[in-house]
């Protein structure tokens, strides 16, 4: 995969090499789209940032460290630096998948009631290309925290897009599926959330289509996601956005759930 670089500021700001990136208007963050291979040291700060904002909530077993510390499973990363240079926040992407055993992400639902469902859902797509986000984070102290979460759950969306696949996937704690929904992911709802990493949490699966997002997405979330795209000179959906249903009645009627 290559992302060609795109101008984000100045010479020496920590996004270099064949990279991608905006300023998120909102937050003022600087967002950078690398690999771990051309972005080393940027891949050594998203990964210290991760680790230690999982282990302060007790879940850092779902950051599955060990496997993907190396970058070799890491086909895309985002992080969001400030005005010094600091690593704030960040996710990293997986795929495109060849085959559903590749997804990880899928084995809390294994022996559970939806296991099936989910991994024929992921079949279908796959064939399209489906790249899965994770290992999201924000600093605990980060100013404007919530518009920074914000813009990286937008840049789920814009994986796909970086890396010529058709679906976004992730697996989310539900009381974070309203913010996701808002960049144009929908719930899968037909498929029973699973306790994950612990009994805190309620999982469950969401997907980005690039094909329709932007049908989804809120107004104002849809606007700033046209906008990134444009700054790393990505196409925008050719689909006209229509007005916006009276209810978001799930992902089922827009085929995403079966």
């Amino acid at each position: 995969m290559t992302v060609e670089t795109i101008a984000v500021g100045q010479e020496d700001h920590p996004c270099k090499g064949r990279t991608a990136g905006f300023r998120d208007n909102v937050s003022g963050y600087d967002i950078c789209a690398t690999t771990p291979d051309h972005s080393p040291e940027l891949w050594r700060r998203y990964l210290a940032g991760a680790r230690e904002t999982y282990r302060h909530f007790g879940n850092e077993q779902a950051l599955e460290f060990d496997k993907m510390a190396d970058g070799s499973s890491t086909a895309l990363f985002f992080t969001a630096t400030d005005s010094a240079g600091e690593v704030v926040g960040g996710l990293r992407v997986q795929g495109p998948y060849t085959w559903v055993s590749e997804v990880s992400s899928l084995h809390p639902w294994a022996g559970r009631p939806g296991a099936t469902d989910l991994s024929r859902m992921m079949a279908r797509r796959i064939p399209r290309g489906v790249v899965e986000s994770r290992a999201l984070w924000v600093g605990r102290d980060a100013a404007r925290r919530g518009d920074l979460t914000a813009a990286l759950s937008r840049c789920i969306a814009h994986a796909p897009h970086l890396l010529g696949a058709r679906y976004g996937f992730a697996t989310v704690a539900s009381f974070t599926a309203e913010r996701h929904r808002a960049s144009g992911g929908v719930v899968a709802e037909a498929i029973t959330p699973v306790p994950y990493p612990d009994e805190r949490y309620r999982t469950v699966p969401i997907w980005w289509d690039t094909r329709t997002y932007h049908i989804f997405a809120d107004k104002l979330q849809y606007l700033l996601m046209r906008g990134e795209l444009r700054a790393m000179g990505l196409a925008e959906p050719k689909s006209r956005r229509p007005n916006r249903p009276l209810r978001h009645s799930g992902e089922e009627c827009w085929a995403y759930g079966r």
